[in-house]
Order: structure tokens, then C-alpha cells, then sequence
């Protein structure tokens, strides 16, 4: 069964903003350590975004400054907003989780969505 769901990629011009999003099924009580991870053409999967202990966060040297993760526990959904995208941005991006889900907790990734910078 899927847990997570992304949405948001699109095609856009280098300097361009967008905001992903990711959405835990219903039958999903909690999420922890939310994440994005973003993997480039011929490149190995990275990770980007994190949070840690509930509110810190960290991000990789490539996209600090310009890529904010955030979270909203009410309706088990977080964020990736990304501002100034250049071409090497470009990726399909994935988000990740630990989900609750009756009495078990698990790893879980989205199905990834394409962010594309490109003039």
C-alpha cells in the first residue's frame, strides 16, 4: 500500500521557486523524520532536507540558504520549498518518512517527482 505521496515537480526556469509536497495515507498516524533526497541524471541519490527530533532541521551545503523543510503534523504532510533552482537542482526528487501505522513503525519513500531547471 502506498504511504507516501509526493506532488509539486514541475519544468521552470533557472531562479524559479517550487514547493513539494508529500502526504502520508490516511491510515498513517504519525510521521518522523521527515526527509527529501534528490537524485540527479547519472548521479547517486542524495540526501538534500531533513528534520531531526522534531523541529531542527539540515541540509545539504548544496542547497542551504535556498531549500526550506517544514512540516504540518495536523495533516501528516511536509514540505520542501526550493527558491533560486538552477540547472543542477534538477532531479527526481523523493521524500521519506517513518510512518506509524498501527503498531509498527517503518521506512517508507515516496514515488519521487520531476524537478526540472532549464532555460
Amino acid at each position: 500500500q502506498v504511504q507516501l505521496v509526493e506532488s509539486g515537480g514541475d519544468l521552470v526556469q533557472p531562479g524559479g521557486s517550487l514547493t513539494l509536497s508529500c502526504t502520508a495515507s490516511e491510515s498513517i498516524s504519525e510521521i518522523y523524520d521527515p526527509a527529501w533526497y534528490r537524485q540527479g541524471p547519472g548521479k547517486q541519490r542524495e540526501e538534500v532536507a531533513r528534520v531531526i527530533d522534531q523541529t531542527d532541521t539540515k541540509y545539504a551545503d548544496s542547497v542551504k540558504g535556498r531549500f526550506t523543510i517544514s512540516r504540518d503534523n495536523t495533516k501528516n504532510q511536509f514540505y520542501l520549498q526550493m527558491n533560486n533552482l538552477q540547472p543542477e537542482d534538477t532531479a527526481v526528487y523523493y521524500c521519506y518518512a517513518i510512518v506509524y501505522e498501527g503498531q509498527t513503525y517503518y521506512p517508507s519513500w515516496g514515488q519521487g517527482t520531476q524537478v526540472t531547471v532549464s532555460s
